[in-house]
């Protein structure tokens, strides 16, 4: 499955425009406090802990997409869009949502 944030794909002919697609992933941020308490990582001001599951609700989010993308026969999405967002009563967590339009391509 190509994945891009352009509305095109470069040497290839869109032939079928198959509908918005999104994927969402949510981590509490009482996880992210457990991961300061105990993190001996943090150099610069940079926490890979923290990071890594920055980078895996991104994962998540993204393989949502695809599956989505995937069931309604598409082969790529285009025009992808990555936000973040933080959420709850006290911004106790964090929502990773990507969105884009399902094609299917010659």
């Amino acid at each position: 499955m190509l994945i891009t944030t352009t509305p095109s794909l470069e040497g290839k002919k869109i032939s079928a425009y198959l509908g918005v697609v999104t994927g969402e992933a949510i981590v509490g941020a009482n996880l992210f406090r457990d991961l300061f308490a105990g993190i001996t990582d943090i150099v610069g001001g940079r926490s890979g802990a923290y990071e890594k599951e920055l980078r895996r609700a991104r994962e998540t989010a993204f393989a949502e997409l695809t599956t989505a993308a995937g069931e309604l026969g598409a082969n790529a999405v285009v025009g992808v869009d990555i936000d973040y967002e933080v959420l709850g009563e006290r911004n106790g967590m964090l929502m990773v949502c990507v969105s884009g339009t399902a094609v299917r391509t010659e």
